[in-house]
């Protein structure tokens, strides 16, 4: 007799997350449903497993049935770069566009406290965000007279238009110190290797930060990551590529640069679709008929390919064997929207004052360029002190407006998501123009399948720079 289907949640309400792992683990050994095989286990059988099969034979893939959800309250947003670090994990923090900072919501670093410099320190943020402060009014009367209430606006609507997009363009003022809110969830395989890097940061807050992760993440999954700690791999990388990097010279600054890409990517990814679709053909043999097609054959299978597809239906699959690999300088509110696009391949240098910092039209327009100038170049002449004392906490004091060296390989696939997300119209402005720079590019070197992608055509890049920057400042 045929058994019925059932599909049910294992609640967490009666079951720790290491028992729901080990619930899930022992359906390969046992023909018993799930609900038979969690009421048999106890928190103390489920540790014992756990300790003989995923920390005595390495059994690790158990620990991501076991999920945690992590709430840290008033972190750094430097601090929230390393706990954001981790692919396999979701984040919510608290957002620079749509909230507006207390002045006294910033972060006093133990590298800091105590030192000569403190009372500088304290007295840089200050400026920043009380000039933080000062430009919001100013940028939303501004707002009032360049995007003035339309026909059929209520008063109401037009003050929900003109709040965030004020805070959006002043966010540049707000340092890395700046406090946040951030919500995680992650499994604990994932949140052991989490650990293990803030436990190995040279900041110090991020320490304490892993350290309170970890106390309170043994309250949920005691065996899966009691044996988090810093990592001598990490730390020693670190300190000798550090060294080896300080011989290299610091070269050409160059906002955008497509560094690599796989020359015949669309006929992989065509040929990779026929050979998904096929019958036992080798891939040679797709590969073969894809460059063997006349002009009007590729066109026609490229249509027939895309022309169902909705805005927000993802490419198939094979549009990840096309990757790029691009180098950009982006100001650091654009980078941390940026780095939540986790599936691609990201290296991101330290936050330095060295770029330069950007300076938003709607700033200088509404007679707050010289409090923004004024403070902006404070916090670089601190960061530059600083340096001398402690490079990485130097870091704190460098707000969003600064800009940074980003290195990152994305395929196709993920083009077509990060490219239509970003350069939407409700996008910030600073990652619409590094969207709609990508897009460009990918244009040139994949028009037929680039053709697609679900891009604003009022707008490009230069458009969004003449708009919305007044001008790179450089330091």
């Amino acid at each position: 007799m045929t058994k019925p289907r059932r599909i049910y949640l294992l609640s967490p309400k009666d079951l720790s997350p290491e028992t729901i792992a080990v619930t899930f683990a022992k359906t390969s050994r046992s023909p018993k449903a799930f609900d038979e095989i969690a009421a048999e286990l106890t928190d103390e059988r489920s540790a014992k497993f756990h300790e003989k099969w995923v920390v005595g034979y390495g059994h690790a893939s158990v620990a991501e049935h076991a999920v945690l959800h992590l709430a840290l309250e008033n972190v750094s947003r430097l601090a929230i770069e390393t706990i954001e670090g981790n692919r396999l994990a979701s984040y919510t923090e608290k957002s620079t566009r749509y909230q507006q900072w207390d002045t006294d919501a910033f972060f006093i670093p133990d590298e800091i406290t105590g030192g000569l410099l403190e009372e500088a320190y304290r007295e840089t943020c200050e400026r920043l965000f009380n000039a933080y402060e000062r430009c919001i009014p100013k940028v939303q009367d501004w707002l009032r007279e360049t995007q003035p209430q339309q026909e059929g606006e209520s008063d109401r609507a037009v003050e929900r238009r003109i709040q965030p997009a004020a805070v959006d363009i002043c966010r540049f003022l707000l340092p890395a110190a700046s406090l946040a809110n951030v919500g995680v969830t992650i499994n604990a395989r994932a949140l052991e290797y989490a650990i293990c890097k803030m436990l190995s940061s040279p900041l110090t807050e991020v320490r304490q930060i892993g350290e309170r992760v970890l106390e309170v993440g043994k309250d949920e999954a005691p065996t899966l990551i009691k044996y988090a700690g810093c990592n001598a791999y990490l730390t020693g990388a670190r300190e000798k590529m550090r060294e080896a990097a300080a011989e290299v010279p610091i070269g050409e600054v160059t906002d955008f640069r497509l560094i690599s890409y796989v020359p015949d990517g669309e006929d992989h990814i065509l040929a990779a679709i026929l050979f998904r679709f096929g019958r036992d053909q080798a891939f040679e043999s797709c590969l073969k008929a894809v460059r063997g097609m006349t002009a009007a054959e590729r066109e026609a299978l490229v249509r027939d390919l895309m022309e169902n597809r909705g805005v927000f239906d993802q490419p198939l699959r094979e549009f990840e064997y096309a990757s790029m690999t691009f180098e950009v300088v982006m100001d650091q509110g654009a980078y941390f929207e940026f780095k939540r696009h986790r599936m691609m391949t990201q290296t991101v240098q330290p936050l330095t004052t060295t770029l330069g910092f950007a300076v938003p039209r709607g700033i200088s327009e509404s007679g707050c360029g010289k409090d923004y100038l004024a403070a902006m170049r404070q916090a670089r002449d601190l960061y530059r002190q600083l340096l001398e004392i402690n490079p990485d906490a130097a870091s704190y004091i460098v707000p969003n407006g600064y800009r940074r060296r980003v290195l990152f390989t994305m395929n196709l696939r993920q083009a077509f998501h990060f490219c239509r997300l970003r350069s939407a119209e409700n996008a910030h402005f600073s990652i619409r123009l590094v969207a709609l720079r990508i897009a460009e590019a990918i244009r040139a070197i994949y028009p037929a399948l680039a053709s697609f992608m679900d891009i604003p055509d009022n707008d490009g890049w230069e458009d969004i720079q003449k708009q919305y920057f007044d001008a790179l400042r450089a330091t």
